[in-house]
């Protein structure tokens, strides 16, 4: 029996969406299901939605399900291993996250990949899925560590630098979101377009953009797509993705609310007029989970009340996909973050980058890329740098790469000087405490 264990499984929307995903299929219905939380209440609603997924395609016979706050216990013997935790949580590390750097004239919009929120959650974050990499090495050292924890990028290199031996994919939804955008945005079908996509997490490009024709040819959809940047005809909202195209000639996949913060070109102190012009809520991230968590409540009255039916739907995620072709043999194509390793050759071979992945039984299969336009590559070092010295001090312990990789980072050191981002490090560090671990604490 497959068994497939979820940590931070009281992230209840998230776990609904990979459950119905898995518990849909019919070659994967047969099952053990492992939910492991921190906090029991949240874990209660997972469990009750769980078993109602179960119920409502009539496999409650046939699901294992196992529910705990015990990591070692929902680990043991595990096959698939998910991550969908947040360190620290909204309050008090996302919140400490925005409300310390302001205090200094830093603003951001999601600070969750990048900058120094990124960086921060990272210190946080990468300790703890060493701990959950140590239980893995224990309890099911052959299993699949399927990571959708951020920040992506850097969770990925610290993983395949420290722990070469787990087996181990990041995984996010901004490659195939950002397709079907695109394709809305062209009035096309997405079921008829061929991409290219490659980078790394939230920094990745469309190399190849394209419609399949009826006469067995294809159309190039990057003259199009260009003719909208020019003529201004593009959502609103998405004015930093549609400009940076314009610029770069490709388009990136992650949201313009969450690329904005990845450069130094579009928050600046003193420049309200560019966060008006590209439509850019400061603080963003703060409102989203403010929410989501009044959203949450509603949902877990709605998930306990027993007279209301579940609905089971499809998911954007690859979760499934993967275990499916694990399990079965039969083939997918996801995209993946990894190590580098030269599948794409003008980027470090240590970084970790996100790229088009088989899938079967010998799990997962990075296709080599080659090398990328220059000017894609130019704008991804900027970020690789960041992530490398926030990875380096992790793992060495050494406070003073903080201060390194808060000094690289393209949007802070737009708008601070060194003195100031040292002080902001310090100040992060005391704000944390308990949430980073003693080499954050200590002196450099």
């Amino acid at each position: 029996m497959t068994k497939i264990c979820l940590i931070g499984a009281g992230s209840t929307v998230f776990a609904r969406n990979i459950l119905s995903d898995v518990l849909s299929n019919k070659d994967l219905a047969h099952c053990e299901i492992a939910l492991q939380d921190i906090n029991p209440e949240r874990l209660t609603t997972s469990e009750v939605m769980t078993r109602r997924i179960c119920e409502a395609l009539g496999i409650a016979d046939r699901v294992k399900l196992v529910c705990t706050v015990d990591r070692a216990a929902a680990l043991k013997d595990a096959d698939f291993v998910i991550l969908m935790m947040q360190v620290g949580g909204y309050k008090p590390a996302t919140v400490t996250d925005f409300e310390v750097p302001k205090t200094l004239g830093l603003r951001q919009t999601i600070a969750d990949t990048l900058g120094i929120g990124g960086i921060f959650r990272a210190l946080r974050t990468i300790p703890v899925i060493f701990q959950i990499a140590d239980d893995m090495r224990r309890y099911c050292p052959q299993a699949l560590m399927m990571n959708y924890v951020n920040p992506m990028a850097m969770i990925s290199w610290a993983m395949a630098e420290a722990y070469p031996d787990i087996r181990y994919v990041g995984l996010c939804h901004s490659v195939q979101d950002t397709s079907q955008f695109l394709a809305r945005v062209l009035g096309e079908d997405p079921a008829d377009i061929d991409y290219q996509c490659a980078g790394l997490n939230h920094v990745a490009f469309f190399l190849k953009f394209e419609k399949r024709l009826a006469n067995g040819g294809r159309e190039d959809l990057y003259p199009r797509l260009q003719k909208i940047a020019r003529d201004g005809t593009f959502p609103p909202d998405d004015a930093v993705r549609f400009e940076v195209m314009k610029r770069f000639g490709h388009f990136v996949t992650e949201s313009s609310i969450h690329f904005s913060e990845y450069t130094p070109w579009f928050i600046k102190r003193g420049r309200e007029d560019l966060l008006e012009q590209f439509r850019l809520p400061l603080d963003e991230y703060i409102t989203r989970c403010e929410r989501q968590i009044a959203e949450w409540h509603e949902l877990r009255h709605e998930l306990e009340d027993e007279s209301r039916p579940i609905e089971v739907t499809p998911s954007r995620e690859y979760a499934a996909a993967i275990i499916h072709s694990c399990v079965t043999g039969q083939p997918s194509l996801i995209y993946g973050n990894v190590r580098n390793n030269g599948l794409i050759e003008n980027l470090p071979p240590n970084a970790a980058v996100e790229v088009a992945c088989h899938v079967d039984r010998n799990g997962i299969q990075p296709i080599r890329v080659g090398r990328i336009p220059v000017q894609l590559a130019a704008i991804m070092r900027s970020n690789i740098n960041v992530q490398e010295l926030a990875v380096t001090a992790a793992i060495s312990g050494k406070r003073e790469h903080i201060y390194h990789a808060a000094a690289m980072d393209p949007h802070t050191a737009a708008e601070l000087s060194l003195a100031e981002i040292a002080a902001l490090v310090d100040a992060l560090v005391t704000a944390h405490g308990d949430l980073l671990p003693a080499y954050a604490r200590a002196a450099a």
